[in-house]
This record gives structure tokens, sequence and C-alpha cells, in this order.
């Protein structure tokens, strides 16, 4: 039988090898491997407790000089309302947005022209920016721009964009062609060969050939391939291609029209389609979705006096919906087509004022669309006083609340330019307002407002479309103040 105490060495074994010590204080044990062994042990231990000690206050020490000490970069602080004022100026129907100074946050870019000359701290662009190039135009003395400037692919491999103006000179459209990095004048004046009017467009087919289609005479659609205008004015090859259904189209009818349209051509647009762009076309007779390669009429809405080029926007989530501006003045309506069928989703008689600008959208987080349009509801169904000597009111509308405009602000200024902009990516959606004199010959106060779209929601004024939706009008402030927004994607 074993031995009690023998049993107790090998359960505790390390007890009974200190008990061993305090015996005999003078000899170390003796371990079977030779190792003077536990008599070092506690000093290693000591020594790893040290190292992690050290190790802790150092990542600590780090911590807090990188939390505390070393300060972040300064982010940008966005102002919820700014505004800026110029006398005696006037100013013009550009506002644009970009983002100038690579901070993320987008700038707002007018133009305005000082006529004070005392006043030193008006800078002329070419004082803050620089000039790449400039060259007089080339155009005949009886030439009239049919376009602004139309963006080519780089035709004279140069590694810039080139650069398009069609004019009409007598009874032809001609295109200029010039270089986007220096500016010079590729090749000579092409003739398109036909009249044309302005509101010119660049179109991509599904071949990924480039085509201009500009309105002609009696309601049609004309077009020339940008690799045909480039070989006339150069008189050598082109990079670009041809497509040649458009090319079947084009000598079918040369020098004719390419496609006719009921009623003269307003307005024209390339937009999202199923496989490629399809264009929107807008006449004095109806609004129709063409399809962009062999064009031909997917729908046909009846619309006699569309007053603004057509925006783009959701009304259900992720679907594209086209809103239509039909009529003038107090039998202006607002219309919403379903993009792909040309069915009508929404509609609202909103009388425009003159000077109203346009309409604008954002798109928002449930995949959908906020609309901002001008107006004045309440002319519906009044005898008040005339449009003119109204304010200009600015609505919201979001598609979840359909019975529900709010009226944002109200402005009695002359509105040369509006934009509903998202300022910041995925942040704050803003309205920015360009006012000032109602003709560029005449000097007066030009201002431009930013207010974010969010503090201007307390305290907008509810207007019900419909019985229905929300019990109160607090309701309805804290539902479009609770919208987010996102950045195109």
């Amino acid at each position: 039988m074993t031995d009690s105490k023998d049993l107790e060495a090998e359960i505790h074994p390390l007890k009974n090898e200190d008990k061993k010590l305090q015996e005999n204080p003078g000899k170390p044990a003796n371990t079977g491997d030779g190792l003077k062994g536990l008599p070092r042990q506690p000093r290693v231990s000591r020594c790893r407790t040290v190292a992690f000690f050290l190790s802790l206050f150092f990542c600590l020490f780090v911590v807090f000089v990188v939390s505390f000490i070393i300060p972040c970069p300064d982010r940008p602080v966005s102002q919820g309302v700014w505004r800026t004022d110029y006398s005696a100026a006037v100013t013009y129907d550009f506002l644009a947005t970009e983002d100038i100074n690579r901070d993320r946050i987008q700038d707002v870019l007018f133009l305005y022209k000082n006529t004070n000359g005392s006043n030193s701290f008006n800078l002329s662009c070419t004082d803050e920016g620089e000039t790449l190039w400039s060259h007089p135009s080339s155009f005949g003395r009886n030439a009239s721009i049919l376009s602004s400037l139309l963006q080519l692919p780089d035709v004279d491999a140069d590694g810039a964009p080139d650069l398009l103006v069609l004019t009409q000179e007598e009874k032809e459209v001609g295109g200029y062609i010039y270089s986007g990095s220096t500016g010079h004048q590729i090749g000579h004046r092409g003739s398109l060969g036909v009249g044309g009017t302005a509101g010119s467009l660049l179109h991509v087919t599904r071949a990924g050939a480039h085509y201009i289609l500009f309105p002609c005479a009696a309601g049609s659609l004309c077009g020339c391939s940008v690799k045909g205008l480039h070989e006339k004015a150069t008189g050598g090859g082109s990079p670009l291609k041809r497509d040649p259904l458009w090319e079947g189209m084009l000598n079918a009818t040369a020098p004719g029209p390419l496609w006719r349209s009921p009623g003269a051509i307003h307005y024209l647009m390339n937009v999202p389609g199923k496989a490629g762009e399809d264009l929107l076309l807008v006449s004095s007779e109806a609004c129709m979705l063409v399809d962009g390669q062999d064009l031909v009429p997917r729908w046909t809405f009846s619309a006699a006096q569309v007053s603004r080029k057509p925006i783009l926007g959701h009304y259900k989530p992720d679907t594209l919906a086209v809103v239509i501006e039909n009529g003038t003045g107090v039998d202006r309506q607002i219309l919403f087509l379903d993009l792909s069928t040309g069915a009508l989703l929404w509609n609202q008689a909103l009388p425009g004022l003159p000077g109203d600008p346009p309409s604008a959208s954002l798109p928002t987080a449930d995949h959908r669309s906020a609309f901002f349009f001008w107006g004045l509801h309440e002319l519906m169904g009044t005898n008040q006083t005339e449009p003119r000597d109204a304010q200009h009111s600015l609505y919201m509308f979001h598609p979840t609340l359909p019975g529900v405009l709010l009226e944002l602000a109200n402005i009695s200024a002359n509105i040369v330019a509006f934009q509903a902009v998202l300022l910041e990516p995925s942040r704050h959606a803003a309205c920015v307002f360009l006012t000032g004199p109602t003709s560029p010959d005449t000097p007066g106060m030009v201002s431009v407002a930013k207010h974010k779209v969010r503090d201007l929601v307390p305290s907008g004024r509810v207007v019900r479309l419909a019985e229905g939706g929300p019990d109160s009008d607090q309701a309805v402030r804290d539902r479009f103040s609770r919208l987010r927004y996102r950045s195109e994607a």
C-alpha cells in the first residue's frame, strides 16, 4: 500500500518541494532533469509581469497621445444658412456646384458682373482661376450658334475630350471641332447639309457610335455621324465608329430628316434605357419616349403645352419617372409619368408665375426622390390678384405623402437661378437661390443664399391636396424632417 506521504507528494508536488526547501535551506532541490529549477521561477515570472505592464503602459500612452494631444484635422463645417450680397451688379442664369478645393463639400459657382469700379474686393475669374486657352471664334459673320459646347471623344489623340459647336449659316447647319487641350480648331468647318434649330444633343448608339441629333424643319429630327463630320473637317480618317443601322436610316433620307415628330420638337433628352440610352422628345403636341437604337416610339403622352425641360426622379422605389410641367400660368399642371410605360403616376394643378425657376429633384435613402416645385397654390380656383404681384413659393413633395405639399419658402425678389443639391455625400440637402435684377443691363443687388432643407421644414406650411394622410401638420413636418438623402450612383 502506498504511503500517505508519498501519495500527498504525488498530488501536491510543488508543495512537497517547498517543504524540502524549508527543511534544507542551504541546499537547493535536486530535480530529475538536472536544472537548478524552482528558486529561479519566481524571478522569471516577475520579469514577465514587469514587461507586460510596461507594454500596456506604452499602448495606453500612445492612445492618449493620438486621442488628446495630436489634433485631428479640422473637417470643414457646413453652415446651415449663408448669404452673400453684391451691390451695383448684374448676374446671369448660371448656377452650378463643384468640389473646387477638394474638401468633399460642393462649392457654389455663379456668374456676376460688378459695375462699381471702386470696389477692389470683387475679382474677375481670371484674377483667381487660370485661363487654359483662349482663341477667337472662326464662325462666319451671319452664323448663329445652335448649341452650347458638346463634349466629344478625343478625336485628335491628345489625351483630352474635344469640343463641338453647331452653327446655323444661311440655310445649313455647320459643325466646328476644337481641341479640348489647346483650343485650336481641328480641320475646317463641316457642313451637315440641312437646316436646323436650337436644342442639339450628342447621342451614343448601342454599337458605341456617336451621332449629333438636332431639331430641324417641320417637326423633324435630323442627325449626323460625328465620325463623318470629323472626316469632312480634316479630309482624313477618324478613330470613331459608325452604326450600320443608323447609316442605313441616314442614307435612306439624305439629306432629309432622320425621324419625324408630331409637332415641332422643343426638348430632346438622353434617358437611361434597358439596353443603353433612349431618347425623350417633347414636341408641341406630345411627349414621347423613343428607342435609342431603332428610333421606334415606346410610348406617347398627349401634352400640348410643356413649358419646361422635363426632369427625372424616382416616384416608386428604383423606378425612374419623368416630371412634366404642362401648361402655363393658372393652367399649369405637374405630371409624373412612368418612364418605362408612360403611365400617369401623379398629377396636380400648381399655377406658375412669370420668372419661376425650373423644378428639381434629389434622391432619397428609400430609393425614391424628393421633388421641388415653384408656383402659387393659392391661385387655384380663386380670383386673387395678378400672378406677377405675388411671391414665388417653393414647394416640396415626396411620393410617400402624395396628398401633401410642404411650402418651404416665399421669395419676392427676381429669382435668376435655383438648385436643390446635396452639398455633402449622404449628408444634408440644400436649396441655393441666386437673385438679382430682371435685366443684365440694369445693375442692382445680386444675392446668392444657401439654406438647409431640414432647417426650412419646421416652419414650412402644410398644403393638403386630398383627404386623409397624417392627422396633424406637425406629423407631416416630422415625416419630411426624417427624410435622408443619398448621392447619385
